[in-house]
């Protein structure tokens, strides 16, 4: 294992969480999981590659929407656990649901309210061709 990988605290299952963070606005888009091949290949295309803990496979952002995330600076937090990815988010889309981002949810009067708006319609984005 390279030195800069053993800085990496991964979790049992090899894995660390991931923020992905608008680099222009700041907006936190996303948080997703990455482990040693994923993130080398995020720094090798220059562009973010998740591990899909549902789907058990490496998922290259953007594959199937075209929303890429390109890679502007790559940084670990100080307990070396957590990744912090500032990106460009290509189309504005981050979240399958067609938002800008995935933290759409408010907690308000005791439920979660959906407060940003969808952007984009999923059914045009995953287009089955």
């Amino acid at each position: 294992m390279s030195d800069w990988l053993a800085e990496i605290q991964w979790n049992e299952q090899g894995l660390i969480p991931v923020i992905a963070q608008d680099a222009t606005t700041h907006q936190v888009l996303m948080l997703a999981w990455m482990n040693q091949e994923s993130l080398a290949l995020t720094i090798k295309k220059g562009e973010a590659v998740y591990w899909s803990r549902s789907r058990n496979k490496l998922w290259h952002k953007g594959e199937e929407s075209g929303h890429f995330q390109k890679i502007k600076e790559i940084r670990l937090d100080c307990d070396g656990d957590t990744l912090l990815l500032m990106v460009e988010q290509i189309g504005g889309v981050a979240c399958h649901t067609g938002r800008a981002h995935c933290f759409y949810k408010k907690w308000h009067n005791n439920e979660w309210q959906e407060v940003d708006a969808v952007l984009k319609n999923p059914s045009d984005i995953y287009k089955k061709g």
